[in-house]
């Protein structure tokens, strides 16, 4: 059942998900996509969002590089309310790759310089500034800041640890945890020096703050109960939130990471959602201040297929990518709901090509999500919330086709994008990384194609 997305009308999708038996329903229209949105001091001109997506393009300290700037210039241009920049490391020591982005003191100002270029790129497309969004991050597990693997760990976690070697692996201390608060604190201020308008502690994809939720094994003050694994997450947003920064505090949470317990967040012995403890961590965000959130869910690196479904992947997956994509929604829904309040940014639309709009708007029509999130659809078609709010639609020959080569470019250790609809680039990328040949250097790219 796991077959190429194959829909040439949305009544043969309609078909599709009526006969999975799936709560997944499209909007005819994609005119809510197009509201603005006020809310207390977050005023958005759209409910459509550009979410993070790595491109490993920074230089050797965290700049962005030229396909960075390239890349969010595009996404500026392309008029949806909110960029959210992709994972920007605190230390240098958690960055994931050699390419990763990092915010540090040597940094900044060269984010600030983007948001000039993002700014200008937007009022030349005739649309209003974004809301602009950093995503700050300590990789953990995945730390890998110069080629070589340097994970960190809230506790030992058998199922991952069996697939991703538990032999090199640093158990992160209390002592080291309360020194790691001030580096995201420190990286907050720079943030709001640069101008960012919000601030994502990063608490998904099973990287360090997210792998503290279900440390229910560690001891101390960062593990066991849900106050204790919670601590880091709402600790370092108190500490911001102390520094009077002006800036939104907007973190990325997963909403359950399908493992089983005690192998997961959200999850129960099975694997599948529970939910419990994720309300209610919607609900300590929100009594915090918080007052928008994007929640994802599953990790890139173990189940992929539970947060970013596809056609081609390094496996096949149980169910289809309509019941994967109905499921991670159903979860989104459910943590909305609990908290109707809240600015939910809701993703996992991009598999569904041109009907994910439909799907995106028939959410925020029902009260399912506030806005939507497109991560994968961005990198290939930038320009998707432009068309959107010109024509009442995207163009399925300009769409993100779930081919995972933007995935595969990361994991051969390439800077990432669109192999399909920007291959001028990233074609000749994914042919070196696959052939095992040297991959060009960010700075190497040619400037007539930027």
């Amino acid at each position: 059942m796991h077959g190429k997305f194959h829909y040439k009308t949305m009544e043969d999708l309609r078909s599709d998900i009526d006969a999975q038996g799936l709560n997944l329903k499209l909007a005819k229209t994609t005119r809510a996509l197009t509201e603005p949105l006020q809310r207390g001091s977050i005023c958005l001109s759209n409910r459509m969002a550009v979410l993070p997506m790595e491109g490993c393009d920074s230089d050797a300290i965290g700049r962005p590089g030229k396909l960075t700037r390239r890349r969010y210039r595009r996404f500026a241009a392309g008029g949806a309310a909110i960029v959210w920049f992709e994972a920007m490391a605190v230390t240098d020591s958690g960055r994931g790759n050699p390419g990763q982005l990092c915010i540090t003191e040597e940094t900044w100002e060269a984010y600030a310089e983007l948001l000039n270029e993002m700014r200008e790129a937007a009022g030349q497309a005739g649309h209003g500034k974004p809301f602009m969004i950093a995503q700050l991050t300590h990789a953990g597990r995945y730390a890998n800041p110069h080629g070589t693997r340097s994970p960190i760990t809230p506790w030992p976690n058998s199922m991952l640890d069996a697939k991703f070697g538990a032999g090199e692996i640093h158990t992160i201390t209390d002592e080291e945890v309360d020194s790691l608060i001030e580096d995201f604190v420190q990286a907050a201020r720079l943030a709001a020096r640069a101008g960012f308008d919000g601030i994502d502690i990063k608490c998904c994809h099973r990287y360090l703050l997210s792998d503290f939720l279900s440390a229910y094994e560690r001891p101390g003050k960062y593990g066991g109960s849900y106050e204790n694994r919670t601590r880091l997450l709402l600790t370092v947003v108190d500490r911001i939130h102390e520094e009077k920064l002006n800036i939104q505090i907007t973190p990325r949470v997963n909403g359950y990471d399908a493992l089983p317990y005690p192998f997961g967040w959200g999850a129960d012995e099975k694997g599948e959602p529970d939910l419990a403890e994720p309300k209610r961590l919607m609900a300590d965000l929100y009594e915090q201040g918080i007052r928008l959130v994007n929640i994802s869910c599953g990790n890139p690196y173990y189940n992929p297929h539970v947060g970013r479904p596809y056609d081609f992947g390094p496996y096949i997956p149980p169910f289809t990518q309509l019941a994967s994509t109905a499921k991670m929604l159903d979860v989104i829904r459910e943590l909305q709901k609990s908290q109707p309040d809240l600015i939910v940014v809701s993703t996992g639309f991009s598999w569904l090509r041109n009907f994910g709009p439909h799907a995106a708007t028939a959410g925020i029509e029902d009260g399912s999500w506030t806005v939507a999130g497109f991560g994968r659809q961005s990198l290939a078609y930038p320009e998707f919330a432009a068309d959107i709010m010109k024509y009442g639609e995207i163009r399925p020959d300009k769409c993100c086709v779930a081919c995972s080569n933007c995935t595969q470019i990361m994991r051969d250790g390439g800077t990432s994008g669109c192999v399909v609809r920007d291959h001028e680039i990233y074609m000749p990328i994914l042919k070196k990384g696959r052939n095992g040949r040297p991959l060009p250097k960010p700075e190497a790219v040619s400037d007539h194609i930027l």
